[in-house]
């Protein structure tokens, strides 16, 4: 039987049960009983996919279908969302604590995460937007879920009003792409576009557009990130990091399914629309964080610099370069997800701790609350590329690929970036370990939520371990390019 069914099986079945103890009048069952079957849902989900990856390794056996392709590619991208859901889950249960409507939230956490999942597998244009919009509309319910908050409200139509936008683009790109080909089926797609008599046809280049746009809100490259700040900021700060973490990763998978596998003869239009986007991404990202006072809003467009430098992957994705830009792509995907979980899901303990998150509220951090300020700390200085954490290796394959494919001015471009983005990292960590802070019990300590905490510790073991031996996923990230090549 298909790994898919299982996963749609564990997920409805754990999501449609919490969704119904929302009905309980108990409210001890409306708390506790929803965050262990979901907890329950997302460590099953876990270890099958460990498993498969395991058997995957040590026998390859793809099953390609209509709608499917289970390779080595979706499992490492299930598992880098899942151990994201897994995280947001385990810290909702101190951040999210007595919160209403906390079974529709885990209930809503369960079916987005079903959404991304099958994203990782999807091989069929209807199928990607059937998933695309199960991993979408809750995430537009859980950001605007504190109904009382006009931040939280206006994040959740933001988001929403651009996630149709984004849907409605790609939709428009698939009806090209079936007028063109005939088919849906991305495998059918690519054999059919080799039949184009002209490969810089009108229309072909116009569903290219519309494919780059469609994804790039999803993926928050410029210039269609104008929702990021303001939905990272206003949504429950756990939500953040499942839509920086998670959802945004789904949104690379995809592209690599569409562009790579799908649309590579037409690679020259694409290539070098992604180095121009990338470019423009990963400067905007960084010089407009360099001004944010809310560490959520710049952690938001510190996450848009980092779309940039994913898409160096895809801006060398059709010359020699292509395999190594490839695993540089999934590399870089497993390890911002850690660290951009790491770094808000410390914001989210700030947040419930002291109940702000502004710039000051982090002064003299490692007094108060020292593993939130120590796991911050590695986060920013990982997400700044700084050795021998697990972003630099990730970033020195990307800027590697860059300068085999052609492009030593990205590769640049990108190094003078990330020197950049050390200005706002290192001043949130001067913040936390240098900065007095003022008020009266200003420097008292404060006590920790229990899980987040240990959700921190884990994260920041993943990116010292991972930046110590980076081949640790490196080889899985070669593994999964080479399996669908």
């Amino acid at each position: 039987m298909s790994t898919v069914f299982y996963y749609a099986a564990i997920f409805t079945v754990s999501s449609m049960l919490v969704s119904m103890l929302s009905l309980s009048r108990s409210s001890s069952v409306r708390q506790s009983i929803p965050f262990f079957v979901s907890l329950a849902a997302l460590l099953l989900s876990l270890t099958l996919t460990l498993f498969k990856m395991l058997n995957y390794l040590s026998a390859p056996s793809p099953i390609y279908t209509n709608l499917f392709h289970e390779d080595f590619l979706a499992y490492f991208f299930a598992l880098t969302v899942l151990l994201v859901s897994l995280f947001v889950v385990l810290s909702s249960r101190n951040y999210m604590w007595g919160e209403r409507n906390l079974a529709v939230y885990f209930s809503l956490l369960l079916f987005s995460t079903l959404g991304m999942v099958l994203l990782s597998f999807a091989a069929d244009l209807l199928m990607i937007v059937v998933a695309w919009e199960l991993m979408s509309i809750p995430t537009y319910v859980l950001a605007g879920l504190r109904k009382s908050d006009p931040f939280s409200n206006e994040a959740s139509v933001k988001y929403f009003l651009l996630g149709a936008f984004s849907s409605g683009i790609l939709l428009y790109a698939i009806s090209l792409t079936y007028g063109l080909t005939g088919t849906t089926n991305l495998n059918a797609v690519l054999q059919n576009l080799q039949q184009l008599p002209n490969p810089l046809d009108p229309i072909a280049i116009l569903m290219l557009a519309l494919y780059i746009a469609g994804f790039g809100l999803k993926m928050s490259v410029v210039p269609f990130h104008m929702w990021i700040p303001d939905a990272y900021e206003g949504a429950p700060t756990t939500i953040s990091a499942f839509l920086s973490a998670g959802t945004k990763k789904a949104g690379f998978v995809v592209a690599i399914r569409v562009f790579v596998v799908a649309l590579p003869f037409l690679s020259v239009n694409w290539t070098t629309a992604f180095a121009i986007l990338a470019l423009a991404t990963m400067t905007l990202g960084n010089i407009a964080a360099l001004t944010q006072r809310s560490v959520s809003r710049m952690l938001a467009y510190s996450s848009i610099a980092q779309a940039g430098y994913l898409l160096i992957g895809f801006a060398v994705a059709s010359g020699p370069a292509k395999t190594l830009g490839l695993i540089g792509v999934l590399f870089h995907v497993f390890n911002h997800a850690v660290m951009q979980s790491a770094a808000f899901l410390a914001v989210a303990a700030v947040d419930r701790a002291i109940g702000k998150v502004g710039l000051d509220s982090f002064a003299s951090l490692w007094r108060r609350m020292p593993i939130t300020a120590l796991s911050l700390a590695v986060a920013l200085l990982a997400l700044a590329g700084i050795p021998p954490l697990n972003g630099f290796w990730s970033k020195l394959v990307l800027f590697t690929a860059a300068i085999q494919g052609d492009m030593a001015w990205l590769a640049v471009a990108a190094v003078l970036n990330s020197a950049l983005s050390l200005g706002y990292y290192a001043w949130v960590i001067k913040r936390m370990y240098i900065d007095e802070p003022t008020g009266l019990g200003a420097q008292s300590k404060i006590r920790e939520p229990t899980l987040i905490s240990a959700v921190l510790l884990i994260a920041t073991a993943i990116t010292i371990v991972v930046g110590i031996y980076p081949s640790l996923i490196y080889d899985l990230a070669k593994a999964a390019v080479l399996a669908y090549q």
